[in-house]
């Protein structure tokens, strides 16, 4: 399936060595690049998702993509090349439901701050920033985690994130060469 600008590709499940280790630097901006980001729109579109990193694909760079709405409801549509993530020193905490592609159909409870910025560049190589409260704040911390290696799951107590993985394991997976 191709999309205007993007084809989808797989997505990458929990425990593909590329979703555990962070992932390096962008260092070239180009038409490749370019073209990652589109993949990755229409690999995240196409698994229903609202935020996508480059791991999540197989793709070891530290970029995102998302579309995701903040506290009021609007929806930023954005990606963030080489993300830095800012949270503020006082942090309002906010307990809620995440889950994410790598681990299909599941769902847990996960406790983060309620406010967040990320900065980085864009794939022209110009400088980026959102800010977010809601969903768009857990979606920025969420996607960098990614980035560095971390999945939500591994956030979550062990005895939770081992059923989590097995009834995921069971899920036929989501997005292109899923249906």
């Amino acid at each position: 399936m191709q999309t205007s600008t993007g084809t989808p590709r797989p997505i990458t499940r929990y425990g593909t060595p590329v979703l555990h280790r962070r992932c390096a630097e962008v260092t070239v901006f180009d038409d490749a690049l370019a073209q990652l980001v589109a993949d990755m729109f229409a690999s995240m579109y196409a698994a229903h998702g609202v935020g996508l990193a480059a791991n999540q694909i197989g793709v070891d760079a530290r970029i995102f993509v998302l579309d995701c709405p903040d506290a009021t409801g609007a929806h930023t549509v954005a990606h963030v090349v080489n993300p830095v993530l800012h949270l503020p020193d006082q942090r309002d905490i906010v307990t809620d439901s995440e889950g994410c592609l790598s681990v299909p159909g599941q769902y847990a409870e996960v406790t983060r701050p309620a406010t967040a910025a990320v900065t980085g560049v864009d794939m022209h190589g110009q400088p980026v920033r959102i800010d977010g409260t809601g969903t768009l704040a857990r979606c920025l911390q969420h996607e960098v985690d990614h980035l560095d290696g971390l999945a939500y799951v591994d956030r979550l107590p062990a005895r939770t994130r081992k059923r989590l993985l097995a009834a995921a394991a069971e899920h036929p997976g989501v997005g292109v060469g899923q249906d």
